[in-house]
């Protein structure tokens, strides 16, 4: 169902891929498209209060050529960041069923297959690093063991395509945890500040 402030607009109401640098350093993974997000817009945490957050924190940290993602054709490139979620359709309630999980997996395996560069993958929300988690076990080994979820936790994995890959934690950034101060923005600061640090070391 639509919601009235987009009543005019026409959405994209099919699965959201990934988007970003395909050389990219960093990838980071959200947890779904949100309904009236990247429901609409077709691009992920494009659209909605998630992802002005996360595109501000991106570009005070260089990752983003601007402050602001709106819709698909609004300018907005990302450099040495790619972004996917784990789940490709907007759950019901938002919450995705273990069936959404399971379909969708496959989808981000291939997305991370093309992706030969990563050296830092930023898990937004603990859906996002359980799913992370099933990735590394299914296609390469925790190195150390894997940190329980907890923001700016990290584990250390061998992936084929790069041995010594960070898995670096961050709580996500939804309106439950910006309005509440679960998560602020110096802390989502201090992610990317962290994965930039690891990607170029």
């Amino acid at each position: 169902m639509k919601k009235r402030a987009f009543l005019a607009h026409d959405y994209w109401a099919k699965p959201v891929p990934g988007w970003g640098d395909p050389r990219a350093r960093v990838v980071l993974v959200g947890l779904a498209p949100g309904a009236h997000g990247s429901n609409r817009t077709g691009r992920v945490f494009t659209g909605d209060g998630s992802g002005e957050w996360l595109f501000r924190a991106l570009h005070r940290a260089g990752f983003a050529s601007r402050p602001d993602a709106t819709h698909r054709d609004d300018g907005l490139t990302l450099r040495d960041a790619f972004i996917t979620a784990a789940v490709r359709c907007a759950p019901p309630a938002n919450k995705p069923t273990p069936d959404q999980r399971a379909r969708c997996f496959p989808y981000l395996r291939e997305e991370f297959a093309a992706l030969r560069d990563v050296r830092v993958v930023v898990t937004l929300g603990k859906l996002a690093d359980d799913t992370v988690a099933a990735l590394v076990k299914e296609i390469g080994a925790y190195r150390t063991t894997r940190a329980p979820f907890a923001h700016m936790a990290e584990s250390v994995a061998d992936l084929p395509q790069r041995a010594g890959v960070t898995v670096l934690s961050s709580y996500h950034p939804s309106r439950q945890n910006t309005n509440t101060g679960v998560l602020t923005e110096p802390m989502l600061d201090a992610v990317f500040s962290r994965a930039r640090e690891l990607a170029e070391a």
